[in-house]
């Protein structure tokens, strides 16, 4: 875009500008030292003209009517506009009278028409009503024009019937903007002053002048917001440098403007858009912006749909709001890498708000805001970003006690009350979402307006449902039940959050397994540090760090998966994971296809565990040293998962299974696998007891069961299979599954083909005859 060509839209906003300051000045004095400006005005103006030989009459009625205009258009501006738009159509109809049948009605019926629709265009709201003037008398005049060179009558109701038309479709687009005005208002904003597309903005800017606010009002609003007490003790900082720099020029030291823009990071729901309203307050309440305003966007609001075309809508928005504040909420989302390549148009956009943000500094505070993570990666990937977006703000999420407060803030502005009893179930369930970090994926204050609405809807089905005529203080007060029922209403849409497993229940899950007796006292001792962790915490004394990522060594079939579910009920309960969840993993769900790729595949697998188990079964495999000249896709995939392993520690247990042999060259490979994965568990193969233990177990879950002959021969084929050292290479507890899901098949098949009818215990019971034949058809395999 030319320098030109910006350089208009800025020229008018520094007109305007201009005017509105005029303004501010002019009803800023008393009503009597306006009447006396204006009495002393009319005085001097007749005095002149009765010096000069003019008319005493006509100097007189001219300065009223100069003077009345004057006031117009300092009072109501867009009425004055019309006034002259309505005058000029009435001069035009006056000096082509003579064409309009002079001695005719016509002319005071086209001169009714200039007031018609001015007035008409004033009762249109949400557009300028002097443009609409403009298009509704010049698309009549056209009209009337054309069509008088063979009907004077029908030019008449011509141009009646388009200036109609033309003020139809204005009416049109008032809709219009009224409708994305409404789409793009924040419903907590006081006085409305939110939009997006700007124009509802320009209203207000119009309609009437900025009130006056003080700085102490302005860091009280501040201070009235819940929690945020980093954030306000930065605000207060930045409001301390103003007050220092402005008392620095009054000293007459010289000094810049402490104009600043800013980065506002953090999660969700914690009062970005609110304190960047508080800033722009301040900042105006200094004199350092024109208005308090503060103009909203996102990506959609600065990208165009070609090259070319985001510069130019980069530049409208930044100067819709000159004067105020630009918060670009998401401000990450300006650059989109989607498969390597980049984001031409984002990074158009961010050069165009670089630029302005330097040349308008004067004028305009810029707010990028978004979260911390997705923030630091875009201010990386610009260099201009950092060092013109040096202030960060961060934003931390809101305590349990916290949210209670928000709640009961929202909930005196509807005019209802908890019962006696709810603060401390609310409590209860916000701690419980802390600990198992969900609060910013929630949303944070946001996650608290929900909950409020949910509940009073709750509250009014139960009072409704109970029939009768309820109580006044039923219709407003909201119970624990009304409160819990919105929560787990709430929290089952959200796919991280289950009823917590409790640790004697996965204790429990764990004794039941058969053998595995080593395996099961680690995991008790580890329950134990980890409990005793978590109690010298909450009491505030220091504890050791946390276990978090393990190592699990055995042969294939010894219940690996199975204990690293119950790893993950074990943290779970004890707060210090948010679900149970396990993810599986191998080779192929982390390494792709190219250099690169690999990194990207991995960490969107790590992203689908977190808050739960990642387990990475036969994990030696990710090191392939058959490739030649090594492999390049593993060790990225060992390299990035190292990385995350580290960094979301406090969010994620990882565990790597796999052979004893191949684990142990699989840790030789890379240094920083023994000391983040120090933790191992060995799991020894089972023993012909357990296995015919296991056995046993899966025919019961099965509501099936083996007679004495058949449990005899389980005990000697698997105390064969073990003497031979077979198995491993058969599986251990697997082969035990296939031996009894093999022998019920052949039970099947032989009371099937026996026909008729057979008992209850016939078809629940596996024999010596099935379990040989099982045995048989597995070692054909």
């Amino acid at each position: 875009m030319r320098d030109s060509d910006r350089a208009r839209p800025a020229g008018r906003a520094a007109a305007r500008d201009a005017f509105e300051h005029v303004r501010r000045r002019y009803f800023a004095l008393s009503r009597g030292m306006r009447r006396l400006i204006f009495a002393v005005v009319l005085i001097v103006s007749v005095v002149a003209a009765v010096l000069t030989g003019g008319s005493f009459f006509t100097a007189l009625v001219t300065t009223v009517l100069l003077l009345g205009f004057a006031e117009l258009t300092l009072r109501y501006p867009r009425a004055a506009a019309t006034v002259l738009v309505v005058v000029a159509w009435s001069c035009a109809v006056v000096v082509t009278g003579n064409y309009l049948q002079p001695h005719s009605a016509l002319p005071t019926l086209y001169l009714l028409l200039g007031l018609v629709v001015g007035v008409a265009a004033h009762l249109i709201r949400w557009v300028t009503p002097w443009v609409s003037t403009v298009a509704a008398l010049g698309a009549a005049a056209m009209v009337a024009l054309a069509v008088a060179t063979f009907s004077s009558g029908i030019a008449l109701w011509a141009a009646y019937g388009v200036a109609a038309a033309v003020l139809a479709y204005r009416l049109i687009q008032a809709g219009q903007a009224r409708g994305r005005l409404s789409a793009s208002a924040v419903s907590a904003a006081p006085s409305g002053e939110r939009a997006r597309d700007g124009a509802g903005d320009r209203e207000h800017h119009e309609r009437a002048a900025p009130p006056p606010i003080s700085v102490d009002e302005a860091l009280g609003e501040l201070e009235s917001m819940i929690g945020l007490e980093p954030v306000k003790e930065q605000v207060r900082s930045i409001a301390a440098s103003i007050e220092a720099s402005r008392l620095r020029a009054e000293a007459g030291y010289s000094t810049e403007p402490p104009m600043r823009h800013f980065v506002f990071a953090g999660p969700p729901g914690t009062g970005k858009t609110s304190v960047a309203r508080t800033v722009a307050k301040i900042f105006y309440a200094f004199g350092l912006l024109e208005t308090p305003y503060v103009v909203e966007a996102s990506r959609a609001d600065l990208v165009g749909e070609f090259l070319g075309a985001t510069a130019i809508k980069t530049n409208e928005l930044v100067d819709r709001a000159l004067g105020g504040v630009l918060f670009i909420d998401e401000a990450y989302g300006l650059i989109n890498s989607a498969e390597g390549q980049p984001d031409r148009f984002g990074a158009e956009a961010v050069q165009t708000l670089l630029k302005r943000a330097e040349d308008d500094r004067d004028r305009l505070i810029v707010i990028l805001a978004g979260y911390d993570k997705e923030m630091t990666a875009f201010l990386a990937s610009n260099p201009g970003l950092s060092s013109r977006f040096s202030t960060r703000v961060r934003f931390p999420s809101y305590s349990p006690a916290e949210l209670v407060r928000i709640v009961e803030l929202l909930r005196s502005r509807r005019g209802e009350r908890l019962s006696p009893d709810a603060p401390g179930v609310l409590l209860g369930l916000f701690d419980d979402l802390h600990r198992r970090g969900l609060v910013d994926e929630l949303g944070n204050a946001r996650f608290a307006r929900s909950l409020v609405e949910t509940a009073a809807q709750a509250r009014d089905v139960r009072v409704v449902g109970a029939g009768g005529a309820p109580q006044r203080e039923d219709l407003v007060t909201t119970t624990t039940a009304d409160l819990t029922k919105a929560f787990n209403e709430l929290t089952a849409r959200f796919s991280g959050f289950q009823a917590r497993p409790s640790l004697e229940d996965a204790l429990a899950d764990l004794d039941s397994m058969a053998g595995l007796e080593p395996v099961k006292r680690q995991v008790r001792a580890i329950a134990a540090q980890l409990r005793v962790a978590r109690m010298r915490e909450e009491q505030g004394l220091p504890a050791p760090p946390q276990m978090r990522h393990f190592v699990f060594i055995g042969p294939p079939g010894t219940g690996k998966t199975t204990v690293a579910r119950v790893l993950g009920r074990v943290f779970s309960a004890l707060g210090l994971l948010s679900r149970p969840d396990v993810v599986e993993a191998s080779r192929a769900d982390l390494v792709g296809q190219h250099l690169g790729a690999t990194a990207i595949k991995t960490n969107e697998l790590v992203d689908r565990a977190l808050g739960g188990v990642l387990f990475v079964d036969e994990a030696y495999s990710l090191v392939n040293s058959g490739y030649q000249g090594g492999d390049a896709f593993g060790a990225e995939a060992v390299q990035t998962l190292l990385k995350r392993a580290e960094d979301d520690r406090d969010r994620l247990v990882i565990i790597l299974a796999g052979y004893a042999a191949d684990m142990e060259r699989f840790f030789a490979s890379n240094s920083g696998l023994a000391s983040r994965f120090d933790q191992r568990i060995v799991f020894p193969s089972y023993r012909p007891a357990e296995l015919t233990e296991i056995a046993t177990l899966l025919a019961s879950r099965a509501g099936d069961r083996f007679d004495d002959a058949a449990r005899r021969d389980l005990g000697e084929v698997f105390a064969w299979v073990c003497a031979e050292g077979l198995i491993d290479d058969l599986g251990n507890g697997r082969f035990a599954r296939s031996l009894f899901e093999r022998a019920a098949l052949g039970r099947d098949v032989r009371l099937a083909g026996r026909g008729g009818t057979a008992s209850t215990a016939e078809l629940t019971t596996i024999t010596s005859e099935d379990v040989r034949a099982a045995v048989d058809e597995l070692a054909e395999r």
